[in-house]
């Protein structure tokens, strides 16, 4: 069989993969780049995207975000099909798609569809119906995501059970949900089948408390904010099977009866199939690709990126991680248009009703470390824009150093938070202090303008005393 040769081999096209072969064919290497499922794109654009645009979808029909503030009362009446409340997420999918492959292309980068498996440590073969191609290459970069974890206890050949991916496959919109964990996507679906108008939406969840990495007065406000529209939480509770009906079994022995579970408790790496062994690569004790700082494996010329590595399973941090790879791959240190480091800060999105978005570090993080610190907050009530809007949960939280006024962490709440963070993500890497925010004219009224307000309300707390001394 010939084998077809490379710079670069790339396995999988989510963000990661696409990112990382678009970065290396660039600065002009010969890449190709392998996918096995039908679209382009993995998680974020099969399965992700589709489930925010099913979010919009329900806000739509609800008429929520109107709140009556107009004199007009909009509700959704429970008619609307299935079909119907899934278009909008099958019509971005095929667009992200699209654009993955336009990318791709523009890029001149080879692309392979098949299931990719390694033959020796710079070969992988890709097998599709009734080919079988042998590509080689000095460099290889694995980026192929991450699926939603089956616990043995759920069974998921009942219909009525549903994954995050199977979840976006309905047929039939459910009257009554059970959910099975309460982290980002338990808490994003339970809010927008809520809104859609279900009779009954429960979460179930194992801690005590919502988000765990977000910022406790946040996640709070978050669970104050999902119960105000008819969700149920029962936590810190165990789930210890989920029966015919289907019914959810508690470990106090409660049964809740629903007509849909929605089971979401994680995701693992999608490894299985890759033949990693014959190339040598070692993975750890949770099932991931065990990489360095360069995110290298074990073997120094196959690197990874993404959700088949520890860390965040996010599509930003993904990007940012295949395009280091890549840099670090292949010498690109010196070149004056290489990307010079992974970004120091890394924001999470949480696109729940209302929206949750933070960066850089918690009240909690910062205790931990018995570093001193002093928060400012800006309601949006106390806002024009967020009075305008009716926003009644909304929260910009600010975290500053302290003696030196410098901006560690931006927490937000409410309707657009993921885009509202933005301001303080770039004011943190450019090294913001009180003063950047105050000194910023911000265009009024608008939602930015909080920036201001909450640093005077930090400021106003250090002349009074009202901060964290460590």
């Amino acid at each position: 069989m010939t084998k077809a040769t490379y710079d670069l081999i790339v396995i999988g096209s989510g963000p990661g993969g696409e990112k990382g072969a678009a970065q290396a064919a660039y600065f002009g290497k010969k890449v190709a780049l392998i996918e096995r499922a039908p679209r382009f794109g993995g998680a974020v654009a099969n399965t992700g995207i589709p489930g925010k645009a099913m979010r919009e979808t329900a806000l739509y029909l609800s008429g929520l975000r109107d709140r009556d503030l107009h004199g007009v009362r909009l509700s959704y009446d429970g008619t609307v099909t299935a079909d119907a409340f899934m278009h909008r997420g099958g019509v971005v999918r095929e667009a992200l798609s699209g654009w993955v492959w336009t990318n791709l292309e523009r890029h001149h980068v080879d692309v392979y569809r098949g299931v990719a498996s390694f033959v020796d440590a710079h070969t992988v073969k890709v097998v599709a119906p009734n080919t079988e191609t042998l590509l080689g290459a000095e460099r290889i970069l694995i980026a192929t995501g991450s699926r939603p974890i089956h616990p043995a206890t759920v069974p998921f050949d009942d219909p009525r059970v549903y994954d995050s991916d199977t979840i976006l496959k309905m047929t039939r919109l459910p009257r009554s949900l059970t959910i099975i964990g309460g982290g980002t996507i338990g808490c994003e679906y339970a809010c927008l089948f809520k809104v859609l108008g279900l009779d009954r939406v429960r979460v179930v969840n194992a801690g005590e408390r919502l988000l765990p990495f977000a910022d406790a007065e946040i996640a709070t406000t978050l669970r104050e904010a999902m119960r105000s529209i008819g969700v149920e939480f029962l936590m810190p509770q165990h789930v210890t099977a989920v029966d015919d009906g289907p019914t959810v079994v508690l470990q106090d022995g409660r049964r809740l009866e629903a007509e849909a579970v929605l089971v979401v408790l994680g995701r693992q790496s999608n490894v299985e199939g890759l033949e990693l062994d014959r190339a040598g690569i070692r993975l750890t004790e949770h099932g991931q690709l065990e990489v360095n700082e360069w995110f290298q494996t074990n073997v120094p010329h196959i690197y990874a990126a993404g959700d088949v590595i520890e860390g965040l399973a996010l599509s930003s941090t993904a990007m940012e991680q295949a395009r280091m790879a890549m840099v670090n791959a292949f010498d690109l240190q010196n070149d004056p248009k290489h990307k010079s480091g992974i970004a120091r800060h890394l924001p999470i999105g949480v696109w729940t009703i209302p929206e949750v978005s933070m960066v850089g570090e918690t009240e909690e993080s910062l205790r931990g470390k018995r570093r001193p610190y002093v928060v400012g907050r800006c309601r949006y009530q106390n806002n024009p824009r967020g009075a305008l809007i009716g926003e009644r949960w909304g929260l910009l939280k600010l975290v500053f150093s302290v003696p030196e006024e410098q901006l560690l962490g931006v927490h937000v709440i409410g309707e657009n938070a993921c885009e509202l963070i933005a301001s303080g993500l770039v004011g943190m890497t450019m090294g913001a202090t009180m003063a950047t925010f105050i000194d910023t004219c911000f265009n009024y009224p608008t939602l930015s303008d909080m920036y201001k307000y909450a640093t005077y309300d930090a400021m106003g707390n250090l002349r009074g005393g009202d901060c964290y001394r460590g």
